[in-house]
C-alpha cells in the first residue's frame, strides 16, 4: 500500500505533464485550389460575302433615284457596311443623246444622287467619290437604256 501512495502522485504528476494519448489530432480539411482552364475556343467571324457592287439605271435625261434603283442601293450600302475599308468611286454614265457638255453634267448629276443615297444610309463620305464620263463609256451601244446607268468601282 506504500508503494500505492507514492505511485498515485506520480502516476498524476506523470499524466498531467505528458497528458493522455498526446497531442490532438486535428484533422486538417483539404482545399483543392480550383483547376484553370485556358479557354482554347476561338471566335469565328462569319465568311463575308464577295464584295459586289451592283449598277443602278436612270430613266431618260433623268437623276432621280427609282425605286429599283434604290433596292440596289441598300444593298450596296449593306455590303459597304460589311467592307469598312473600301472606298468606292461613284460613276456617272449617260447614253449619247444630247451634246457631251449637257451627257458630263447630266453624268455627273446622277453619280452624286448615288453618293447621297448611300450617305443618307449612312456610308461616310470619306468612302465615297464621284466622277463623270457623259457618253464616253458606253456599257451597250445598241441598248441606250443600259448606258443611263452608275457603276460603283472600288479602290
Amino acid at each position: 500500500m506504500r508503494y500505492l501512495k507514492l505511485f498515485l502522485p506520480v502516476l498524476l504528476i506523470v499524466v498531467l505533464f505528458v497528458g493522455c494519448g498526446g497531442a490532438p489530432v486535428v484533422e486538417e480539411e483539404l482545399i483543392e485550389e480550383p483547376e484553370v482552364v485556358e479557354d482554347t475556343t476561338t471566335v469565328v467571324e462569319p465568311e463575308k460575302p464577295e464584295l459586289v457592287l451592283d449598277r443602278i439605271f436612270f430613266d431618260f435625261d433623268k437623276s432621280d433615284i427609282r425605286s429599283d434603283a434604290a433596292e440596289i442601293l441598300e444593298s450596296n450600302g449593306d455590303m459597304l457596311e460589311l467592307y469598312p475599308e473600301v472606298n468606292v468611286v461613284i460613276e456617272g454614265h449617260c447614253c449619247e443623246i444630247g451634246t457631251s457638255e449637257y451627257n458630263m453634267a447630266l453624268g455627273e448629276r446622277r453619280a452624286k444622287s448615288a453618293l447621297d443615297y448611300l450617305s443618307g444610309l449612312g456610308i461616310s463620305l470619306d468612302r465615297l467619290s464621284t466622277v463623270s464620263y457623259g457618253e464616253e463609256q458606253p456599257l451597250d451601244a445598241s441598248d441606250l437604256e443600259r448606258n443611263r446607268r452608275c457603276e460603283f468601282v472600288v479602290k
